[in-house]
């Protein structure tokens, strides 16, 4: 009898990254690409004086996040990421929480990334050429203090 994989186990197989959604504060926003989910714990070199050993000891330092860079097309009279850039004053920006979620095939969350007080560093407008046909794609990347996982 040929298996119609009803009775597969939900665990045995990774999520397709391709259905997410981006909460912009409170507005659901979309975006083409997400990337940039990255966190690391910089490394500090010890050694005490009177170590036998002639060696560093590695301690986990300070933790560093990498910026995050969207990208969507470009919508008539949708300007969000223009008007965000340009309140940008002498260290004066109203920093956003943002969360991207995985979604399941229900469309419900199942990883759930959070930018904490995350501010736009850089705009990319779209690339124009009179002989394409391509989509036009604008690019926000973002800083952040902070990024924790959650499951959904």
């Amino acid at each position: 009898m040929a298996d119609d994989g009803s009775s597969q186990s939900t665990s045995v197989w990774p999520l397709p990254k391709f259905y997410f959604e981006v909460r912009w504060d409170a507005a659901v926003m979309h975006f083409q690409e997400v990337s940039g989910l990255d966190v690391e714990a910089q490394p500090i070199d010890y050694r005490h004086g009177d170590n036998a050993a002639f060696s560093v000891v590695k301690m986990p330092g300070l933790g560093k996040f990498s910026d995050v860079t969207l990208k969507k097309g470009v919508f008539k009279s949708d300007n969000r990421f223009w008007d965000w850039f340009n309140e940008i004053k002498m260290n004066t920006i109203q920093r956003k929480p943002v969360t991207i979620s995985l979604l399941d095939a229900a469309g419900k969350p199942t990883m759930v990334w959070t930018l904490h007080n995350a501010w736009p560093t850089k705009i990319s407008g779209t690339d124009l050429k009179s002989q394409g046909n391509e989509v036009a794609v604008e690019t926000i990347v973002l800083a952040h203090e902070g990024l924790t996982v959650a499951n959904g």
